[in-house]
């Protein structure tokens, strides 16, 4: 049997995939809010931006392929893990006790994930392919954006969504850390307070893009 099977077929090695790939979309996660927050400085900054990304042609779709790719083996490795750990106990603690050394972002992590999953179908329907979007109009996102959030509901939609991506983010780039052993346990883990900060940082500025849109800041 091939190693990359091996490892795959070990929970171990499960582990370390969602580890690497929950890495990847954070990295993307991060330069895709910095790069949105452009839309505070007029539809000049942000809609350059949007142009030059896809002037790249066949880099932006490589990127794309890496990102569809890194979700795909993400999720089915989550699956495949909770369905392990269901089999390995059928039956739940007894009702009443108290979730030991666990925090709520781990766990609600798996409903989180699958909001978050339908989140991102809906969010490329909307701002990439302009599908759910009524007033779409191709590379200019300021516009898509300062119309896009006009329904309450719509921006009530992403606010949740953003509260989910920012929970998720906080316990799995912690928990990333400990499945690829750069993290060793400690009373005072550095890596946790690095985690809580970037899941604020990712949660609060996709929040101000959809609050500043609603608003009317971003207009």
């Amino acid at each position: 049997m091939q190693p990359a099977r091996v490892l795959w077929d070990s929970s171990i090695g499960k582990k370390v995939v969602m580890a690497v790939t929950g890495l990847v979309l954070v990295a993307y996660l991060v330069t895709h809010v910095v790069a949105n927050l452009l839309v505070f400085e007029g539809p000049g900054r942000i809609n350059s931006y949007a142009a030059l990304l896809h002037g790249t042609g066949g880099a932006l779709w490589g990127a794309r392929l890496v990102l569809i790719v890194a979700v795909a083996l993400h999720v089915v490795a989550a699956v495949q893990l909770a369905r392990r750990q269901q089999a390995a106990r059928p039956v739940g603690y007894a009702a009443g006790r108290a979730p030991q050394a666990s925090t709520f972002a781990s766990r609600t992590i798996r409903w989180g994930g699958a909001l978050i999953l339908v989140f991102l179908v809906y969010h490329i329907l909307h701002f990439t392919t302009g599908t759910l979007h009524p007033s779409f109009v191709e590379l200019n996102p300021h516009h898509n954006v300062a119309t896009g959030f006009r329904n309450p509901l719509v921006a009530l939609f992403y606010v949740v969504a953003m509260a989910a991506v920012g929970l998720h983010l906080y316990h799995g780039v912690w928990s990333s850390g400990r499945s690829l052993g750069l993290s060793p346990p400690s009373p005072q883990p550095l890596q946790r307070r690095l985690a809580l900060l970037l899941a604020l940082f990712v949660w609060l500025g996709f929040t101000a893009i959809v609050v500043g849109a609603l608003a009317g800041i971003v207009a």
